[in-house]
C-alpha cells in the first residue's frame, strides 16, 4: 500500500530534512489509523527500528504490545 511518496525509498538510503518530516507525518497518520509498526516497516522497506524511531520523533503515542499479560494473576 505504498503511495508515491514511499515508493522511492530504498533500503539503507538516508532520509533527512523535508523528506524525513513528510515521511514521519505520513507514517504517523497511518499508525494513528491502526496500522502496526511492522506493517509500516514492510510497506516502506525500512526496518522496524527506523519506523519506531520516526514515530517517536514525530510525537506519536505508541501503543502497547498487546497480548496476554505474563504477570496477571489467574483467577481460581
Amino acid at each position: 500500500m505504498a503511495d508515491s511518496s514511499t515508493a522511492d525509498l530504498s533500503k539503507g538510503k538516508r532520509i533527512t530534512g523535508d523528506d524525513r518530516s513528510s515521511l514521519a507525518g505520513e507514517l504517523r497518520e497511518r499508525y494513528d489509523n491502526g496500522e502496526s509498526i511492522r506493517s509500516l516497516a514492510t510497506s516502506t522497506n525500512r526496518s522496524y527500528g527506523f519506523v519506531h524511531r520516526l514515530l517517536s520523533e514525530s510525537g506519536a503515542t505508541l501503543r502497547g504490545r498487546g497480548g496476554a499479560n505474563r504477570n496477571a494473576k489467574k483467577s481460581a
